[in-house]
């Protein structure tokens, strides 16, 4: 490194300084020393940082390097690129310091991920650039002819604003036959330089004398300050004031009142008469700043405050006081004040928080550090040892880190549902009495963290459509709740795919994605399908998303929408007509024939009735037919008046609403009985045959019946069982003990519950309910005459499979 100079040996001696004050130096486990010379030019190198720390240079700009330097702005800098330490900007160890023996610049250098704080002290050397500088370029000095040999006359002596060997002056005098110079030892810097007269003075050969006094600090080279003292040899007057001490030491206290005595001065002159007549005032070349903070009584010598008293500005004062007579020419004596300010506690701490991040994660590991803190305090010794404190109890604490130090880090985990922001409070005391302090306000913002899954309300709901709906109605909308925040907290709805029969559950049913509504995409056919069970999901918008299922089962309700269908040899409205042949001589109640019909609905809408249809004319017809088994019988025994041919029309008609029919035609033809034998026996024959052909039908409908009721009542029992374990809530039947009634054709039968499913069912020929209610629908949603049509239709999946047995039985 080189540093311009006005000569060649200094920058030799410049280029050498640095060379040895660049070797890094650990003052401890995280802490690097450096030094660099002060008025180092822009770029000088002061060490290779990164590597002293145990940082590679590919790490530091993810780690986040960064070196923050209290109250120091930007002197020092660090090239990241090949992470060197190096001058940014003029240091002048005079500003930063001023004449402290020890000048060092405090840095903190702080990398992230993980986050570590290392302690830099770079310390600045003084090199030789102010020279000394004397209080005045003029000084007048008047000196009797008749002091005597010996006589000393204190000279005020420069100053060198730099240090150690570089303030070290040396005087030299101009060379005169008068006077000689003395200079006071090193280690005496109270008694001041002294002019001694070595040759009687005689005003009529010298009446002025012009000597130079140059001072020298010892720097290389050099530096030098000069002041011209002119001396007016005076006559008469022969004794000089003395004061009773050469040197006084006060102690004052800092902030002390204007006006306040400091110091009565006492100064004596042998001379008589006017000559010994004193006055006191300040020596001619006192400082500015000594006039404006002290004054003196001329007559009495008191020395009094008259401005502000600082220790923390200085600590002591040195006041150059003289005492003249009132001779012609005056004399005059000399005295120095030594004022040592005491320090009082009337500097509170002062608290600078660097904050590390706008927000913490809620899942930030213990020990991660949130701020740093440093604190001050401008007072000495016990005033100046500050301790800090946190408030209110909170998940963080204060650690030490370096002296006057401190890291805010985590102490507890973080619950960004619990408490989304903290404001901690930073409370600083200083060892005075009595104690001051300071406060600073820290607020930490807890980021939220995706650790909550979407919940439903429940696991699973029930729901009722009436087959034949329309598409895209819609039939449930589900609702998740996510305790996160912001994008954490938006929940989306889908679902979760799968195949029913041999096709996707997306061709029956969709989801809205936000609002959670679930729509029929077609219409559902109970003769189909009557249940279809799957599953929504709800994810939230975090990073992973996390998500729950919920179960919906939808039961599909029959409507009345197939009309009965006969079976053979049976007709409808466009087959052939049942023919029979009956005996003249049967009886009453003789079953002459029966018509067999089936509806592909279920419950209500499948139990079928039929009646015969009035004869044309009103005429009163022999024959009648069962309600429920549709066997022709007769009512009475035939006779002559009855016409030989009988045409029957039987309605079929099912017990929806509205009812659907269907309608079958029975030609009977009477014949004499000595005719029936032939024709019975054909007809025997044919019975026979078709007997035998119907109760095989009868025997495989009442298999496939019984094993279809099983399985259904087995369900629906094992499915109101789980339901009615579930805690009370309201459901379609409305809060307190509602109380349902399912009535039919044949009587009517209710039932009160107070379970969250209601099971309706009831007894009597041959139409039964059930009815079964989903929590999740809210209560009044549906009126009375929905209810009961929903309870009949659910109720005669159970009992109308019973009474469809009892019929193919019979």
């Amino acid at each position: 490194m080189m540093l311009a100079s006005g000569s060649g040996d200094e920058g030799a001696w410049f280029l050498l300084l640095s060379l040895l004050l660049y070797a890094p130096q650990e003052t401890g486990s995280r802490q690097v020393h450096y030094a660099v010379p002060e008025e180092a030019k822009h770029g000088t190198f002061v060490g290779r940082i990164a590597q002293d720390l145990g940082l590679e240079l590919a790490e530091l700009v993810p780690r986040l390097f960064r070196v923050a330097s209290k109250g120091r702005g930007d002197l020092l800098e660090v090239n990241l690129q090949n992470g060197i330490l190096f001058v940014n900007s003029r240091i002048d160890r005079e500003e930063l310091c001023g004449r402290s023996a020890e000048c060092s610049i405090h840095l903190e250098v702080v990398v992230e991920r993980p986050l570590q704080v290392f302690h830099v002290e770079v310390e600045v050397k003084d090199i030789n650039d102010n020279p000394p500088v004397f209080p005045a370029t003029h000084k007048n000095l008047f000196i009797s002819e008749t002091r005597a040999l010996d006589s000393h006359f204190s000279l005020e002596g420069a100053s060198d604003a730099d240090i150690g060997v570089n303030a070290l002056l040396n005087y030299r005098l101009s060379p005169n036959e008068y006077f000689s110079l003395e200079v006071p030892a090193n280690d005496d810097q109270v008694k001041p330089l002294q002019l001694v007269l070595k040759k009687p003075l005689d005003r009529e050969v010298a009446s002025e004398l012009l000597l130079v006094l140059k001072a020298a600090d010892g720097g290389k080279p050099e530096l030098t300050g000069t002041v011209e003292l002119q001396i007016t040899v005076l006559d008469a007057n022969d004794n000089a004031p003395v004061f009773d001490k050469a040197v006084h030491r006060v102690k004052l206290l800092e902030n002390t009142r204007n006006g306040t005595l400091v110091i009565r001065l006492n100064a004596s002159d042998l001379d008589e008469g006017s000559n010994s007549h004193i006055l006191y005032s300040f020596a001619t070349d006192v400082s500015p700043d000594t006039e404006k903070t002290f004054c003196i009584e001329p007559v009495t010598g008191e020395i009094k405050v008259n401005g502000k008293i600082d220790f923390e500005e200085t600590q002591v004062w040195k006041l150059q006081i003289e005492a003249v007579d009132n001779g012609n020419p005056p004399m005059f004596g000399h005295c120095t004040i030594l004022i040592e300010v005491v320090d009082i506690n009337d500097n509170p701490p002062e608290l600078l928080v660097t904050s590390l991040s706008l927000s913490v994660p809620e899942d930030a590991l213990l020990g991660t550090v949130i701020a740093l803190i440093s604190v001050t305090d401008h007072d000495a010794g016990v005033n100046g040892q500050v301790t800090c404190s946190l408030t209110p109890q909170s998940p963080f604490k204060l650690v030490s880190t370096f002296k006057n130090y401190y890291s805010l880090v985590l102490d507890s985990a973080l619950d960004h549902e619990s408490v989304a922001n903290y404001i901690v409070v930073v409370t600083a005391w200083d060892g005075g009495s009595p104690s001051l302090s300071s406060t600073a306000s820290v607020s930490v913002e807890v980021a939220d963290v995706n650790d909550n899954a979407p919940t439903f309300t429940q696991p699973e709901h029930t729901v009722f459509v009436k087959e034949n709906n329309p598409p895209g109605c819609h039939i449930f909308t589900v609702s998740a709740r996510d305790v996160d925040a912001q994008e954490n907290a938006l929940v989306s709805y889908s679902l979760v795919e799968r195949r029913v029969g041999e096709r996707a559950l997306s061709s029956y049913v969709s989801v809205h994605a936000e609002s959670g509504k679930v729509y029929a995409l077609q219409p559902l056919d109970h003769e189909e399908l009557e249940l279809l069970q799957f599953q929504v999901s709800a994810r939230d918008a975090g990073v992973p998303p996390l998500g729950s299922n919920v179960t919906l089962q939808v039961l599909v309700l029959d409507e009345n929408d197939n009309a009965p269908a006969l079976l053979p040899p049976g007709a409808g409205a466009g087959g052939s007509a049942v023919s029979e042949l009956v005996s003249w001589s049967v009886g009453a109640g003789h079953v002459v024939a029966k018509v067999r019909a089936v509806d592909a609905d279920s419950g209500y809408n499948a139990w079928l009735s039929y009646e015969l249809l009035p004869a044309a004319g009103g005429a009163r017809s022999p024959f009648r037919v069962g309600l429920y088994t549709g066997e022709i019988s007769t009512t009475r025994a035939l006779d002559e008046a009855d016409s030989p041919r009988q045409r029957l029309l039987v309605l079929v008609k099912d017990h929806g609403e509205p009812a659907l029919v269907a309608t079958a035609t029975v030609l009977l033809s009477l014949m004499d009985s000595g005719q029936a034998p032939k024709a019975s026996s054909r007809a025997s024959l044919g019975a026979q045959g078709s007997g035998t052909a119907l109760v095989d039908v009868n025997v495989y409908l009442i298999i496939a019946i019984c094993a279809v009721s099983s399985l259904l009542v087995l369900t629906l029992l094992l499915y109101t069982a789980l339901r009615c374990s579930a805690p009370p809530t309201e459901g379609w039947c409305g809060p307190g003990k509602p109380r349902l009634v399912c009535s039919s054709a044949v009587g009517s039968w209710s039932f009160s519950q107070q379970k969250p499913q209601r099971v309706c069912s009831g007894e009597g020929p041959p139409k039964t309910d059930l009815m079964a209610f989903s929590p999740s629908v809210p209560p009044g949603s549906r009126d009375n005459g929905e209810q009961q049509e929903i309870c009949a239709n659910v109720s005669t999946i159970i009992l109308g499979c019973i009474s469809w047995l009892l019929m193919s039985t019979t």
